[in-house]
């Protein structure tokens, strides 16, 4: 974050990773790190319309404000849309020279169809500015690895990944939990490292069938859609790469990456690529593969409960 403060971001960085994995904490503390390091920023969530502002622009601050207090879907989108539009309101008719721009799902709101011109907005912003600055950091965090080969072929951003935590920082989460719990083993085997995941064990009393059911739910693993994928689904539960190997379908592939059930095509592991530490280079028992990967061994086990009942 430092680095990104003092040369700015040369293209808006897309950071990439499972749901639950910690890209809105990682944003919420870039917004208080960057406040720090002299930034007007804006942390913007169009989807739960909310927003946190850094700044003493009250007029930038009323607009977002009142786009917030919007109906629903129109909020949404107007939260989207203002977050380009405030780093210009500031360069231009504020002079500010260092500003930030962190929007949290931001594709979800404006429709995943474009993702591609949200981001070249942010581009356009950083490349043709209405007045010199000193910096410009602009980051948009998604869950949605469908938006990956879009955005990636114009290279219009930075793609960045970013994983479950590591052991030992999620060893500290854990013990942070009240009451009993099962051993922390067990919890690594379930969880990967997903603090969201953590969330829902301990809210379920740790039943791990609860969280599978719900889970299963949520992503719509009917019979159908298991019936239809069923020989490559059996083989990629036993090891992701499989649909990376094994000719699997462009179908699937993009059906389990829309229900962010797989992260595809994963990125060299060198850490330097990677936002915190990257995932080993396989985990069989995480569900880790070289180059696909389960978001979580829920999700994976998740589909391996569907396969069984159909």
């Amino acid at each position: 974050m430092v680095e990104w403060a003092e040369k700015s971001t040369r293209w808006p960085v897309v950071i990439l990773g499972p749901e639950g994995c910690g890209k809105t904490a990682f944003l919420r503390q870039a917004a208080e790190a960057l406040r720090g390091l002299g930034y007007d920023v804006f942390y913007i969530v169009p989807l739960h319309r909310f927003f946190i502002a850094h700044t003493e622009a009250g007029e930038v601050v009323r607009r977002l404000a009142e786009a917030a207090s919007e109906a629903f879907g129109i909020a949404q989108l107007k939260l989207a849309t203002l977050a380009l539009d405030v780093g210009r309101e500031l360069l231009k008719r504020w002079g500010r020279r260092r500003v930030a721009i962190l929007v949290d799902e931001a594709f979800q709101a404006v429709g995943l169809d474009k993702a591609g011109i949200y981001v070249k907005s942010l581009l356009n912003l950083i490349e043709y500015p209405p007045r010199s600055y000193e910096g410009i950091v602009a980051v948009v965090a998604t869950s949605e690895g469908v938006t990956r080969g879009e955005i990636g072929r114009h290279r219009w951003a930075e793609l960045t990944p970013m994983w479950n935590m590591p052991l030992e920082g999620f060893h500290q989460l854990y013990e942070k939990l009240p009451g009993p719990k099962p051993p922390f083993e067990d919890v690594w085997k379930w969880t990967g490292g997903n603090p969201e995941m953590l969330t829902r064990l301990y809210k379920a009393g740790w039943d791990v069938e609860e969280v599978v059911l719900h889970l299963m739910q949520n992503k719509k693993l009917s019979a159908e859609f298991t019936r239809q994928w069923r020989r490559w689904l059996e083989e990629a539960v036993e090891d992701p790469d499989a649909l990376w190997t094994s000719g699997a379908p462009e179908e699937l592939i993009r059906e389990l990456e829309a229900r962010n059930l797989i992260m595809y095509n994963m990125y060299d592991r060198d850490p330097y690529f990677w936002i915190d530490a990257p995932p080993p280079e396989r985990n069989p028992e995480l569900g880790i593969g070289k180059n696909a990967a389960w978001q979580t061994p829920i999700h994976r086990e998740a589909v391996r409960r569907a396969l069984r009942e159909t």
